[in-house]
């Protein structure tokens, strides 16, 4: 059962075989706003006992999924998005409530729930199943129950993206959204119910990665795992799955690098660099932060940066001037506050910002957005996902020094490129260590391929090469 009221929500149920049911577990966790400190909300865990249900519940619905038509799964596809459409008000505001999203954000988000079903859709009208190739035919098939692990950092976003390339694939799922997201895990999955799919298609239970996370990574009964989330995380799940050979899918930590090119407009480019940086409140994997810039224009480009990031708006996420809103929580204020401490520490320049909230903003987890410059890529601030508003600013010498310092990293998720010649921005593509890269924009292609190289994941997610990740060839050859 689930309450709900002006001040405080409670629940204790998971999502299974198409219905609410009250989880056997019993930990209780609280859901605290953001903005205030206070709390707003409380839920009770699912414990292993659910998530072997769920992988039950989804067994039985993934031979009636399997052979389901083309047709027939873009219709459920369809269905979804209306449900989750009707509901992107609910959406957006419980993303402002419960995680601090900026207004502007937590529209978007909203919007993206829905959106990403008819994109997927769309997608699977072009799919060809069955090809020929050589002397044999290869059949597209889907792998299997899978389970979708979605990041505390984009919820309704992950949760929809990733249900809808497992439907897509005719693949059954259990959906395991981060046990810091309860309250807005609750508003999506009843808009999903509302679509009315055949019971398991997907089931949702939220617990802890110790309990539910291992039961459901090493399942015997789970043929696929996607996860969003922290490489170490990853790496955890990728040695649970393989004990049973589990297909594994993970989209992880991110550096990444913007690189403003020495033909760049600076008052054009560093505004986008900036947004690249902080957008999400800069809890996002695919943030730019770390600003390459030439080392010859480091000090107009520091006066820059200190003249936009002293501008921007910090404060309610519910106001629309919000530029940046509050991090998500304690644990995270405090984690940005150790690394701006370091960088100091480490004899990097401050800008702006530095430790502390901004004035005003006592209460609540708000930071001030933070820029250091003559950052060395050695730094902590360089090398380590710091997730929030603190942007590394490192000088260099030229195109092939930008270049090296761009794929000093451990992790390869995207990358930005700024200059006044964009052909010349995209012959570097091909020598950046990234999943993605973005010329003269920040905006990702919903369509295209996302993931990330190195220790920034393995495999795609959206569009075709999304929901081809839960399909498994199958050739079949006549002599």
């Amino acid at each position: 059962m689930t309450t709900e009221n002006r001040a405080h929500h409670h629940i204790d149920d998971a999502y299974i075989d198409g219905a609410f049911v009250r989880v056997h577990g019993s930990e209780v966790v609280a859901s605290v706003n953001p903005a205030t400190g206070q709390v707003i909300g409380t839920a009770v865990l699912a414990d292993r006992a659910d998530a072997r249900l769920a992988i039950a519940a989804a067994t039985r619905a993934q031979e009636r999924l399997r052979h389901a038509s083309k047709a027939e799964r873009i219709d459920m596809l369809h269905s979804l998005r209306s449900a989750v459409l009707a509901q992107t008000e609910r959406i957006r505001d419980i993303t402002i409530e419960e995680y601090g999203g900026p207004v502007a954000r937590a529209q978007w988000i909203s919007q993206y729930a829905s959106q990403c079903f008819a994109n997927t859709a769309a997608a699977l009208a072009q799919h060809e199943p069955v090809r020929r190739i050589g002397e044999s035919t290869v059949l597209m098939e889907p792998v299997g129950v899978s389970v979708l692990i979605a990041p505390w950092n984009s919820a309704a976003g992950s949760i929809c993206s990733k249900l809808a390339s497992a439907l897509a694939a005719g693949c059954a799922s259990v959906i395991k959204p981060s046990e810091f997201s309860n309250l807005q895990t609750r508003v999506v999955t009843e808009a999903l119910h509302a679509a009315g799919l055949p019971e398991g298609v997907f089931n949702v239970v939220v617990g802890r990665g110790t309990d539910v996370g291992d039961e459901l990574a090493t399942h015997p009964g789970v043929a696929r795992i996607s996860f969003t989330g922290s490489t170490a995380t990853g790496k955890l799940i990728a040695r649970a799955a393989v004990g049973t050979m589990k297909r594994v899918g993970l989209a992880l930590t991110g550096k990444s690098a913007s690189i403003v090119l020495d033909d760049a407009d600076l008052s054009a480019a560093l505004p986008l660099a900036v947004n690249a940086a902080f957008m999400n409140n800069g809890q996002a994997c695919i943030a730019g932060t770390r600003l390459l810039v030439p080392r010859a224009r480091m000090d107009e480009a520091s006066e820059r940066l200190h003249t936009i990031v002293a501008g921007m708006r910090v404060g309610d996420p519910r106001d629309p001037a919000t530029q940046i809103g509050p991090l998500a929580s304690q644990a995270q204020f405090d984690r940005i506050q150790r690394y701006i401490r370091r960088g100091l520490e480490q004899g990097a320049t401050l800008v702006v910002g530095g430790e502390g909230k901004p004035a005003g903003l006592d209460a609540g987890f708000y930071v001030k957005p933070t820029v250091f410059a003559n950052v060395r890529n050695d730094m902590d601030i360089a090398r380590d996902e710091i997730f929030g508003p603190v942007l590394s600013v490192i000088g260099y010498d030229d195109e092939d020094d930008a270049i090296r310092i761009a794929n000093d990293s451990v992790y390869g998720l995207q990358a930005y490129v700024f200059s006044s010649r964009p052909e010349r921005a995209v012959g570097i593509a091909p020598r950046l260590q990234a999943g993605t890269v973005l010329v003269n924009r920040i905006t990702p292609d919903l369509l295209a391929p996302f993931g990330g190289v190195k220790e920034s994941g393995i495999g795609r997610e959206f569009g075709q090469y999304g929901f081809e990740a839960f399909l498994e060839p199958k050739t079949v050859s006549v002599g």
